[in-house]
């Protein structure tokens, strides 16, 4: 995708995956709408004004089952820094910074909307640290996504407030050290902006997104590796055609077998059916070349194109998501109320992010029996054991690697098990179901990641299978330019000699690839 000039306005309108795309991938920088901008300032007059002698969730009360309690007009600062500072409880691995950024845009783009009644200040700090790309330390465990992803975004809020920690030019610093080395003022608590910053969905969204980026460069690895073998096997040309898969009334299928016939346009080896079999009386009883391919090469279209649907509603659900008010209480300024409910609760991103890493594992499996079919010469009848170009029995080829992917594949396939219907009941039963938003978001990621590492192995057996069939001249000019690119990572071997940091290299090779 290309990188988009100018500075992106958040607030302005619909915020869409191109936008959060060019803000990630491309560092593109960002500026708050100034109309937007007014809205939340009126929010937050408005509340200022509507608190007087009122009972307000979280502002005057406590929280969660603690509601019945109220707190007094001298400690409600204090309460909302209380809720944060009590919530930084976050556990396991730091959330890549790559998650953090996103999390953050997503958590602007929701304040942005006005309905938060949260200080302006929050969102204009908030827009500095994303253009200086300084992320809050967040652990991956602690949020059950119902009220919100409640301790991720407290981490956020921490740093907001100047404390904590934060990556700083590729370390992890002290977020006061950072504001004062940057000339940054940590947000001042006026009324509700501990609870207006955690209250929402914005951990599962910014993690979805990310998501999003890589099963869609997955997707197009996926295709590529797919089209190669047709070639290698020089296989019929129309289990991709248009005429065959049109008759399916999927988009999903039929961009596929698009996308394959745009890859294999100029190749040398894919054949027409017509030609070979159609034009001329067949004698032999047992045919040397296969009439059909098998499933793996043949229905690549029946079975990518519904990872594909399914990333296209995840996209559409997640934008909707990072585009609405997940907070609680809704402060609507326009109609001078307070509303209470479940904005924050997470079951539309959680399903989206538990059908992704379901699609992702399809696709992994996909990958798999394709580098299966490779290392049988039985199978491809053309190849020898495990691609081995070296002596036969002595040398082992790449057998090694094939044991990582299939362990890889199965590891996905366990992972596959929703968190969308695995809810346990918290807060005294206040949050007595809930979504795992964020549970379900981070393991669609390292399915993602994982799929990573078995495309990659199976790639390092493509090269070395084109080398060994020496049709380098003859593979379409995409399956060139994947060969060309691999081999400079992985020079073609006979040799045995360890292949971890070569498959290492492919992966990273691949991911920047978007």
């Amino acid at each position: 995708m290309e990188k988009n000039s100018g500075i992106l306005k958040i607030g302005a309108k619909i915020l869409d995956y191109n936008g959060c795309y060019d803000v990630l991938v491309n560092n593109r920088a960002i500026e708050l709408d100034e109309e937007a901008l007014k809205r939340v300032f009126e929010s937050y007059y408005f509340l200022k004004e509507f608190i007087k002698d009122k009972l307000i969730y979280g502002i005057n009360t406590g929280f969660g089952p603690m509601a019945q309690y109220k707190v007094s007009n001298d400690d409600q600062v204090q309460l909302q820094y209380n809720l944060i500072r009590s919530h930084c409880s976050g556990s396991g691995n730091m959330i890549p910074v790559l998650n953090v950024k996103a999390l953050m845009m997503t958590r602007l783009n929701t304040l942005m909307q006005g309905y938060s009644g949260i200080h302006p200040d929050a969102v204009i700090l908030l827009k500095e640290l994303i253009n200086k790309n300084i992320c809050p330390v967040i652990y991956e465990h602690g949020g059950l996504g119902a009220s919100g992803d409640l301790v991720q975004l407290a981490h956020l809020a921490l740093t907001l407030i100047g404390e904590g920690e934060v990556h700083y030019k590729g370390e992890v610093v002290e977020t006061a050290k950072v504001f004062q080395a940057e000339g940054l003022k940590p947000l001042e608590v006026h009324i509700r902006e501990g609870l207006a910053l955690m209250n929402g969905t914005s951990a599962m969204c910014g993690v979805g997104l990310v998501n999003l980026i890589h099963a869609k460069n997955l997707v197009k690895h996926a295709l590529a590796a797919s089209s190669m073998i047709v070639e290698m096997v020089e296989s019929y040309d129309d289990h991709f055609s248009n005429e065959l898969n049109i008759v399916k009334h999927h988009a999903g299928q039929n961009q596929v077998a698009k996308e394959m016939q745009a890859f294999l346009k100029d190749s040398q080896l894919v054949k027409k059916r017509e030609k070979y079999l159609y034009n001329k009386p067949i004698r032999e009883n047992i045919l040397k070349d296969k009439v059909q391919e098998y499933y793996s090469i043949r229905c690549v279209p029946q079975i990518v194109g519904p990872v594909i649907d399914t990333i296209q509603y995840a996209e559409q659900v997640i934008v909707n998501e990072i585009n609405s008010v997940s907070d609680n209480p809704i402060i609507d300024y326009k109609n001078k109320n307070v509303f209470h409910g479940g904005n924050f609760h997470g079951d539309y991103p959680a399903l989206e992010m538990d059908k992704l890493k379901i699609a992702v594992t399809k696709l992994s499996m996909l990958c798999e029996r394709q580098l299966n079919f490779l290392m049988n010469d039985k199978l491809n009848g053309k190849l020898p054991p495990f691609v081995n170009l070296g002596v036969l029995g002595l040398n082992l080829g790449v057998q090694g690697v094939q044991f990582t992917a299939t362990s890889t594949t199965a590891e996905n396939q366990t992972l596959s098990y929703p968190m969308y219907v695995h809810s346990i009941p918290s807060n005294n039963d206040n949050q007595d179901i809930v979504s795992m938003g964020t549970n379900a978001a981070l393991i669609a990621q390292k399915v993602i990641f994982n799929t990573y590492e078995v495309i990659a192995i199976e790639f390092l057996a493509i090269i070395q299978a084109i080398d060994y069939l020496k049709i380098q001249d003859k593979i379409s000019k995409s399956g060139a330019d994947y060969y060309v690119g691999l081999r400079k990572l992985v020079p073609v071997f006979d040799k045995d000699s360890v292949r971890y940091k070569e498959q290492a290299r492919i992966v990273d090779y691949l991911k920047v690839r978007i």
